[in-house]
């Protein structure tokens, strides 16, 4: 049965059918939480809670931890991007940890960007040190990987594009939302994960809705792939891609073409004087909405509800 973790600035919880209880821990870090796992399983059952609502909830995967996240790795996104679904490589970049905010946390956009993107995404959180050379079998996830999390990479699309790299655009603070809950799953729940369905919203207009069905790699290869060169420890974040509906989107062919035979400077120039009229991209004000979780509900990650703020 899965366990939703919730955090706030000085305590950890359980939800619970008659509301949230509170787990008698000395844990400060996801990775003491998760080591605390009989703390977790006697909150369950606790007589004593207390209403959600009365909650000001945090991210449940706590600073400093590893990011890593996977690149354009639903097919819908990566015909969204302009490219072939079927040699699109399984890669990897880092984001800082200084980037995760809480599920309820404004979003801040640094003075300098102009084109504020969104991506909802499936977060992994690991459970058990994946030492380099770790030897992956199709049913080890669980065995890895302790639960589940909504994520939101959010993307400064004018200082991915032209610098060629993601490190700087999606690492500023607030730039990963996590949360509300770290929902912990067994074996038998991780084999539903392709039925989970993604979908966030903007001011009320729902900009993303597919399923883990659309995706290319799924976790297994991903962390077959991430231990040839990565150790992940207990409270590492794995992030495992976006369906199409950001803002974002690749030229036209014949765009495309044109564009290529101008001069960097010139391409970039009239490329985001295009981007710059489209209203898909976040304004100051803005309430993105993203949740997780089978049709069914019988795995339900929750829904965080984010407000763009511009920096001035």
């Amino acid at each position: 049965m899965s366990i939703s973790v919730l955090r706030t600035a000085d305590a950890w919880w359980v939800l619970t059918s008659a509301g949230a209880a509170r787990i008698e821990t000395a844990a400060t870090t996801t990775q003491e939480l998760l080591a605390d796992r009989g703390a977790i399983d006697a909150a369950v059952v606790s007589p004593e809670t207390v209403a959600v609502e009365s909650l000001s909830l945090i991210s449940p995967v706590t600073a400093p931890c590893r990011v890593v996240a996977q690149m354009t790795n639903f097919a819908s996104h990566v015909e969204d991007s302009g490219l072939d679904p079927r040699t699109v490589p399984l890669t990897f970049f880092r984001k800082t940890s200084g980037s995760i905010s809480g599920p309820h946390d404004d979003v801040i956009r640094p003075a300098h960007v102009r084109l504020l993107d969104y991506e909802v995404e499936i977060g992994l959180v690991f459970g058990a040190t994946m030492p380099v050379g770790s030897d992956i079998a199709d049913g080890d996830l669980a065995d890895y990987v302790a639960g589940l999390v909504v994520t939101n990479d959010v993307s400064a699309r004018d200082v991915q594009l032209p610098k060629t790299q993601f490190y700087e655009a999606k690492s500023y603070p607030t730039f990963t939302p996590v949360g509300p809950a770290l929902v912990l799953l067994d074996a038998g729940e991780l084999k539903r994960f392709t039925e989970l369905r993604l979908r966030l919203w903007v001011n009320g207009e729902l900009r993303q809705d597919m399923t883990v069905a659309d995706m290319i790699y799924a976790p297994v290869q991903a962390l077959r792939a991430l231990t040839k060169f990565q150790r992940m420890d207990p409270g590492d974040l794995l992030l495992t891609g976006t369906p199409a509906g950001t803002a974002l989107k690749a030229p036209a062919k014949p765009v495309e073409i044109i564009g290529s035979l101008l001069p960097p400077k010139v391409k970039w120039t009239l490329f985001f004087r295009g981007q710059a009229k489209n209203p898909k991209y976040l304004n100051d004000g803005d309430v993105v909405e993203a949740a997780i979780g089978t049709d069914d509900g019988a795995v339900d990650l929750g829904r965080q509800r984010t407000v763009v703020r511009f920096a001035r």
